[in-house]
């Protein structure tokens, strides 16, 4: 009992060790010259991408390769393509993409094909990358950094708030084939907590319209696809974790699962209410 008592303490100090140097770095990167940023988004591509290459099944390097090749070279053309017109029929798409994954998790429960577990890689991928860029483009009332910590902010709140909910109240499962742990009591307590955090971005700190709050809920309810969506892909792939990359933690994508689907519907949301051109 002692034993696995210190395994767990030595487990949760590795996660908080590496969640601090995550911290610098993302600070670092927000507050860096903007060349920083622009490799930071390019690494968590490329990492991302061969994490993602490993849910299709892609064990050899030359495949796992060729998938973050042509990952590089849609971002690449999705970024032009951001500079010669809108990229909101893009976040429009990343919508439509949750709503049908959404549906997946919670009507379907057979494997995930190859083929089609690397194009919803690019779907979850690239609109999220797309998304960032855009949180920092226009010059109104936040800065992007102000705009991509909210976003953080959100989610953050949103696993926080599900997990102590979750821990205390937890009986209904919430998609007990795709990720055991969760349930519903857990999700309304992270929805309850990401409300609060709005509410005091929009009265306390005067930041946004109320209209917020209604933004703040469905980047909530995207999160939770985004994480209960990894979670499909890892199980029909038989893979605990995305990767080994993060000490305690796993895969980058194990920290960014929750985050690239919350992006593309906070672009929405902040177009919606005037915050983005």
């Amino acid at each position: 009992m002692v034993c696995r008592a210190r395994g767990v303490i030595e487990v949760l100090k590795t996660r908080v060790y590496t969640a601090l140097v995550l911290l610098g770095l993302l600070m670092g990167i927000l507050w860096g010259p903007a060349v920083i940023g622009q490799w930071a988004l390019g690494i968590v591509l490329v990492v991302g991408a061969w994490e993602w290459a490993a849910f299709a099944g892609l064990r050899a390097l030359i495949t796992r390769g060729a998938f973050v090749g042509v990952t590089l070279i849609l971002g690449y053309m999705t970024l032009e393509g951001m500079g010669r017109g809108s990229v909101y029929p893009l976040m429009l798409l990343a919508a439509a993409w949750w709503v049908i994954a959404a549906i997946r998790i919670i009507w379907v429960n057979d494997r995930v094909s190859p083929g089609m577990t690397l194009v919803a890689g690019w779907l979850t991928l690239l609109p999220a990358v797309a998304a960032v860029v855009q949180m920092y483009s226009g010059s109104l009332r936040l800065d992007g950094h102000w705009r991509l910590l909210t976003l953080l902010l959100l989610v953050a709140s949103a696993d926080i708030g599900a997990y102590f909910s979750g821990r205390r109240f937890g009986r209904t499962k919430l998609a007990p084939e795709v990720s055991p742990g969760k349930t519903w009591e857990g999700v309304a307590g992270g929805a309850a907590v990401v409300a609060l955090v709005a509410a005091f971005l929009v009265w306390g700190m005067e930041m946004f319209p109320p209209r917020y709050l209604a933004v703040a809920l469905a980047v909530f309810a995207a999160s939770v696809v985004g994480d209960l969506s990894e979670s499909l892909f890892k199980r029909s792939a038989g893979l605990k974790d995305s990767g080994v990359i993060l000490p305690g933690h796993g895969g980058i994508l194990d920290r960014i699962d929750s985050i690239t689907a919350a992006a593309p519907i906070y672009v929405l949301g902040l177009h919606w209410i005037g915050q983005l051109p």
